[in-house]
């Protein structure tokens, strides 16, 4: 397997052009590697190009790259076929935090793939060490939890897998340097470090909103004022979603306990279809601030 002189695999696969997907894509091909995204349709991968070319010209516009916008995108390439794969060193899958979807993706993944290739997950909160008792090659495979969004996150959560090989570890902690991240590595637990963490702050602050004790932006403003939050809990469940907070709730719920269960106002919410920044309303409403 060829590296880069800067330590980041050559060619690198990105399985889903969402949000988070399109982030992942956008890391590695402004640092100068060879990317291809592969979605479940055209429309999809059409919508996952423009995301990543979006994004890469205006890391262009200011002044974040010396190439051109056709030099950074001729590395850039999007398929509907898992065979795009075949020739990937490292392949990121972020599709929904869906367990049977996440399963059946990496599977579908690791058939394409050569055998000495890498396999990660952006999964936030689900067990890797479950995951990877599902493939061929578990030891081949790790998770890279990026955050969003991810050009201004320097965040990256390395997630060790119990079959993971060890030398993993520091091929991943290269990778995230030379993204010009800073890596965070943890032992498969749920919701990782971050994930549970953030949770349980923001399960609180709902609760607070739930019970009067203060407003979505009052509790938020504590947060960033008093602990230098870069935004508070609300506004980043927001942001990441009501639904996806929400799904790793009741995961976190099922696996550690009663202090993770959801509050009603997530629920209501989320049955609502008030799931954040995405569709105009959550606890903040985007539409009025556009």
């Amino acid at each position: 397997m060829s590296e880069t002189p800067n330590t980041l695999p050559a060619k690198i696969g990105v399985l889903g052009g969402g949000r988070m997907g399109a982030g992942i894509a956008h890391a590695f091909l402004v640092k100068g590697c060879d990317v291809v995204v592969v979605e479940r349709d055209e429309d999809s991968a059409q919508g996952a190009y423009e995301r990543v070319a979006g994004s890469a010209a205006k890391s262009i516009e200011r002044g974040g790259l010396d190439e051109t916008y056709e030099q950074v995108t001729a590395r850039l390439s999007v398929s509907v076929d898992y065979a795009a794969f075949a020739d990937r060193e490292l392949v990121v899958e972020a599709v929904p935090e869906i367990w049977d979807l996440k399963v059946s993706s990496l599977k579908k993944v690791e058939e394409n793939l050569a055998q000495d290739a890498i396999l990660a997950s952006n999964t936030s909160s689900l067990s890797m060490s479950g995951l990877a008792a599902e493939l061929q090659r578990p030891e081949n495979f790790l998770g890279l939890h990026f955050f969003n969004p991810v050009p201004a996150s320097t965040l990256i959560e390395v997630v060790i897998a119990k079959q993971s090989a060890p030398e993993l570890i520091e091929k991943a902690r290269g990778w995230v340097a030379a993204l010009g991240k800073t890596a965070v590595v943890v032992n498969d637990a749920p919701g990782f470090a971050s994930s549970r963490l953030g949770v349980a702050i923001a399960l609180e602050a709902m609760r607070m909103v739930e019970e009067g004790v203060a407003s979505a932006e009052d509790i938020d403003n504590a947060m960033v004022l008093g602990y230098k939050h870069p935004t508070g809990p609300l506004k980043t469940t927001d942001i990441v979603g009501l639904d996806v907070r929400l799904g790793i709730a009741e995961y976190l719920h099922e696996t550690l306990g009663d202090r993770f269960a959801p509050p009603q106002i997530l629920r209501d919410l989320v049955e609502q279809g008030h799931l954040g920044r995405k569709t105009g309303k959550g606890f903040y409403d985007w539409a009025a601030s556009k």
